[in-house]
């Protein structure tokens, strides 16, 4: 039973010059509860100074919106101990909101459900905002097109990385050019550029920084779109700051008045940072964060521009964790945000992410390690817990972002997290390109459910995507569906760079665009016991042949109505397949690779798989159980049970 019991409170009606040590103002307001978490910071800081304790230092936060100026930063003088952590948690039965943002009033009507409000502090050139909610909704800045893209009509030639030409009057001299941002899309990122200026007569627009990233550089036929385009405001829901005039303009809905809403828009776009001392062996220790909202942070576009590679990467969380221990952030709510929800980034080991709520986001869900590999084994981000977390409606402006992020970061478990309605990939495990060395090994992905990703914005992805992942990787009993590319890609489990000694086994893939499962490239991958069903262009792709074996593929039932059983490159003979179940369900050819089952065979691939209905329950309604007359036992098949996933 939760108690209300606690050393210190923190209330919207409290004063930070009364003790702290009561849940509510007394009858005289002479004492009371803090104002603020920062106060009752340092109250606790105190009281771990003075004494040893024996038992948990506890901090209760009433229900109300707490407004920071600055992030709070937690460093190794806040830590507890096993015996005595330090809690900052919610009071029981109430919702404490920690907000990134500032309220706006002073509303005055024009035109029709147009309104207006002077902000001085934009206009001095002391605050600049890109997101503003509305009613605790987002609204948008006006955009052209108004629905689809533009396409690039030509580049100016591979040296020419900070212009390009563009078709017909898509783009303008509008006013205030230099707040209009270009939005681009590669296949599996996104670029976001300041206008620096446009010659209609040449249809050449130029930005303030260069694409240079060298895999992908202006092209033809790019899709983009323009944002913050003054003269695009004329529709309800869009508002636009006039960073000059500090004047912002906001095109209500239908009786909407909103100097009767709450209006909020970001000032900071982090919340709370942990900033262990790793140089004097200093880390932080036993913090925990429970039951807090956070919300209204916003992010920032700097003047050379952003590129994202991949998975938006470079992006941090709104909490930002550092040289941590045994730390954790359970039923937490990340929701309004600018940039990811929770980053365990520097030397962070045995901590806990569990039950929280990540949603409305400008990013994704959670971020574990670092892009870099550290020599120092006491700066790898190693061993954390990633448990039963619900991540969804992301990438709503850097869509490349993934629900869950593993760089150079090895055993970590990722267990019962719901993972949804993203653009990019659901979970992304490393960060190397080919053969080179690797941290990310020994993570363990299991019970998680991951589904409706892509949407049809970018391409090359996976409900689980390994990016140069390596052995002891364990990808077991995930329910992934509903992965929609683009163009290429879309596939349920898409093993990447050199994923190597990686094992997928017991997971069920469905309604996936491109496969159910594909390797780029890689090395000895282990692939069996999976269901994969209903893929769209193909069922499951091979890339890259090798000297090397590929993967082994054994133990697998496949089912499928439209495509053929195998695309891509299955010309050699390295890769091992055998006492798999392949069945087309619309009565189809089967073949592999264009051959008979006799002639694959001679190949020495399948010796013992079988074509034969499974017999499952009912795979129209995504029930893939097996009846018990199921022909699947004869190549060993294993049935399992996901039935309590997360979102089922």
């Amino acid at each position: 039973m939760e108690t209300t019991k606690a050393d210190f409170y923190v209330s919207v009606e409290g004063n930070d010059s009364w003790s702290g040590k009561l849940p509510n103002p007394n009858e005289m307001r002479t004492d009371g509860p803090f104002a603020s978490i920062e106060r009752a910071q340092r109250a606790v800081r105190e009281l771990l100074a003075s004494a040893r304790r024996i038992q948990p230092v506890t901090v209760l936060i009433r229900k109300g919106t707490y407004g920071l100026t600055a992030p709070i930063v937690f460093s190794p003088e806040d830590s507890g101990t096993e015996r005595c952590p330090v809690i900052y948690a919610a009071y029981p039965g109430e919702k404490p909101i920690l907000s990134g943002g500032r309220r706006i009033a002073g509303w005055r009507k024009t035109d029709n459900d147009i309104w207006i409000v002077d902000i001085p502090d934009v206009r001095d050139g002391k605050w600049y905002f890109r997101d503003l909610y509305v009613a605790n909704q987002r609204r948008s800045r006006p955009r052209l097109p108004k629905e689809g893209f533009y396409l690039l009509a030509d580049s100016l030639g591979s040296n020419v990385r900070d212009a390009f030409v563009f078709a017909d009057n898509d783009i303008k001299p509008w006013e205030n050019l230099e707040d209009v941002e270009l939005v681009a899309f590669n296949a599996w990122d996104e670029l976001r550029f300041h206008i620096k200026s446009v010659d209609p007569d040449k249809r050449v627009v130029t930005f303030t920084g260069a694409n240079n990233w060298e895999w992908k550089r202006w092209e033809g036929n790019n899709r983009y779109y323009v944002e913050n385009v003054k003269e695009a405001l004329d529709e309800p829901g869009e508002w636009y700051l006039d960073r000059k005039t500090g004047l912002l303009t906001y095109y209500a809905f239908p009786g909407e008045d909103p100097n009767k809403l709450d209006v909020t828009a970001p000032v900071l776009n982090e919340l709370i940072r942990f900033e262990g001392d790793h140089a004097n062996g200093r880390p932080i220790k036993h913090i925990h964060l429970r039951g807090l909202s956070f919300q209204h942070t916003g992010w920032s576009l700097p003047a050379e521009s952003y590129i994202s590679i991949q998975a938006a990467f470079k992006i941090p969380g709104v909490v930002i964790m550092n040289d941590c221990m045994s730390c954790s952030i359970q039923d937490c709510e990340f929701s309004r945000i600018g940039h990811y929800g929770i980053e365990l980034r520097r030397g962070c080991r045995e901590c806990l992410v569990k039950g929280n709520e990540i949603h409305d986001m400008g990013a994704g869900g959670i971020k574990i390690g670092e892009p870099i590999i550290r020599s120092d084994e006491t700066l790898q981000t190693v061993r954390n817990r990633i448990i039963a977390n619900h991540i969804y409606d992301g990438g709503k402006t850097y869509p490349s972002a993934v629900g869950i992020w593993i760089g150079q970061s090895g055993g970590n478990v990722v267990s019962k997290n719901h993972i949804h309605d993203l653009y990019y990939s659901g979970i992304s495990l490393g960060w190397t390109w080919g053969y080179g060395a690797s941290l990310n090994d020994g993570n363990v992905v299991e019970y998680n459910h991951i589904h409706d990703l892509g949407k049809g914005l970018l391409s090359d992805m996976g409900g689980i995507y390994t990016f140069g992942a390596r052995g002891k990787t364990l990808l077991r009993y995930n329910l992934i569906h509903d992965v929609m590319a683009h163009s290429y890609g879309g596939w349920g489990i898409y093993f990447d760079e050199g994923s190597s000694n990686v094992l997928a086994e017991n997971n069920i893939c469905y309604n996936c665009k491109t496969g159910g499962f594909h390797q780029h490239y890689g090395k000895e991958n282990v692939v069996r016991n999976n269901i994969f069903a209903f893929a769209k262009i193909g069922q499951l792709q091979r890339t890259r042949p090798e000297e090397h074996i590929s993967f082994i593929f054994e133990r697998n039932i496949v089912y499928w109505t439209e495509g053929p059983l195998l695309h891509g490159n299955w010309g050699d003979d390295k890769f091992k397949m055998d006492y798999n179940l392949y069945w087309n369900a619309a009565g189809g050819k089967i073949d592999f690779y264009g051959k008979s089952l006799e002639e694959w065979r001679s190949k020495g691939m399948d010796l013992h798989s079988l074509i034969a209905d499974p017999l499952f329950v009912k795979p129209d309604k995504a029930d893939f159980r097996l009846r018990k007359e199921s022909p699947a036992s004869k190549i060993g098949f294993k049935p399992f049970d996901l039935k309590g996933i997360p979102g089922t």
